[in-house]
């Protein structure tokens, strides 16, 4: 229990991935484990089984419930996780101690008093990592995509977006500096460079795949159009009332609601000249984006001459992979672009793959240093029917 409470107190890399996870499952199996045995346990007479697995189902339903409609709309954060380890040691408690023969009184006591301490102990970390996580936030909302925070820092002079602990957007506040591309979109990086690449060649028609604050239409002018796409519709009320980069940028802006694949399968092909996929988190990657089916959409939706912008980067999994074998099933080349981060502009290190039918795309001396990805061995292409996330873990 102390493991699962403290863990999420934690940056989301201060441990190695694998070590997290396994001290996660392993915490969480041994208190199921638990759970279930005194369960078993306390089994009555089976006169009263109909009644047992009756109120069996109605706590599943209940905690089903609870986690999938009431925690998400009702919550403006993750507390559920806090209440379930609470609650779950308070339960244990009530069911082991009663029922446990000790050899004096006296350790009965103690058991008691042990585990009010322990519980009280549990508690506090969990109330203390919440308060912390919304020390100093503009706002903080939650939804069943998850919860985002808006914060604002005077002193560095930005306002940052956050859904759980990933950064999903940063917009300076300075007057002059508010038009700035900044995170993963600053111009050296695999987006930047292909939007200004297009822009040369008259206005543009651009696709966005996760609309986060809304920074890469900051490269929009007067006659371009952007169509962006996102599931989130809190994402959308937070780019709009705590960014100003739909709101400022010349360029004409049209946001479709709604899982961003479906809404292109239905769509009549938009020919973009470029279609941007950054819709992954640094621990979620919506996996039905990136099957050979969904590559299909995305080609069918770009002009012949067309490029796929592919935001991979990524702490735990390497999409290099994955979206290399797609391009090269659709007989496309695909060059990765890496970029340096610049703390003092705001800009993160990032990769982009750059896909294209258009032989001359790639001689652009601007890409020069995109290099090429080599066919992966071994790995099999994502479909709407495989995939594999082990394959991909770094």
């Amino acid at each position: 229990m102390g493991a699962l409470a403290y863990l999420p107190t934690l940056a989301i890399d201060k441990l190695p991935f694998l070590l997290s996870l396994s001290i996660n499952l392993t915490a969480f199996f041994a208190v199921c484990m638990v759970c279930h045995g005194e369960l078993a346990r306390l089994q009555p007479h089976p006169n009263h089984l109909t009644g047992y697995y009756l109120m069996l189902a109605v706590g599943g339903v209940a905690g089903g419930f609870f986690v999938g409609v009431i925690a998400p709309y009702w919550f403006n954060s993750d507390y559920e996780l806090s209440i379930g380890i609470v609650l779950t040691g308070l339960v244990a408690t009530l069911a082991i101690i009663p029922k446990k023969n000790f050899s004096r009184p006296v350790w009965r006591w103690v058991s008691i008093v042990f585990s009010v301490e322990v519980l009280l102990a549990l508690t506090a970390i969990r109330v203390n990592d919440h308060r912390n996580k919304i020390n100093g936030a503009d706002m903080t909302a939650r939804n069943f995509y998850g919860t985002l925070r808006v914060f604002s820092s005077t002193q560095e002079g930005h306002r940052t977006m956050l859904h759980g602990q990933i950064i999903h957007g940063l917009q300076n506040t300075a007057p002059d500096k508010l038009d700035l591309p900044t995170t993963y979109y600053s111009p050296d990086g695999g987006a930047g460079k292909v939007l200004q690449m297009k822009a040369e060649q008259g206005p543009l028609r651009v696709g966005v795949i996760g609309l986060g604050v809304g920074t890469l239409v900051s490269y929009g002018r007067q006659g371009d159009y952007f169509r962006l796409y996102e599931i989130d519709p809190l994402v959308v009320e937070m780019a709009h009332n705590h960014f100003s980069f739909l709101s400022r940028t010349t360029a004409t802006t049209e946001i479709v609601l709604g899982d961003a694949r479906l809404q292109l399968e239905k769509e009549t092909d938009q020919r973009f000249d470029v279609l941007v996929l950054d819709a992954f988190s640094g621990d979620s990657v919506p996996i039905h984006l990136l099957t050979l089916e969904a590559f299909a959409q995305y080609f069918r939706h770009l002009k012949p001459d067309g490029t796929l912008a592919v935001h991979i980067s990524n702490r735990f999994l390497n999409l290099e992979p994955v979206v290399k074998t797609a391009a090269d099933h659709f007989k496309k080349d695909a060059r990765l672009v890496n970029s340096e981060g610049i703390s003092e502009k705001l800009i993160f290190p990032s990769s982009w793959v750059l896909i294209s039918s258009d032989p001359a795309f790639f001689k652009d001396p601007r890409l020069s240093t995109a290099a090429k990805i080599e066919h992966p061995s071994r790995f099999q292409t994502w479909k709407d029917d495989y995939s594999s996330i082990f394959s991909i873990l770094k």
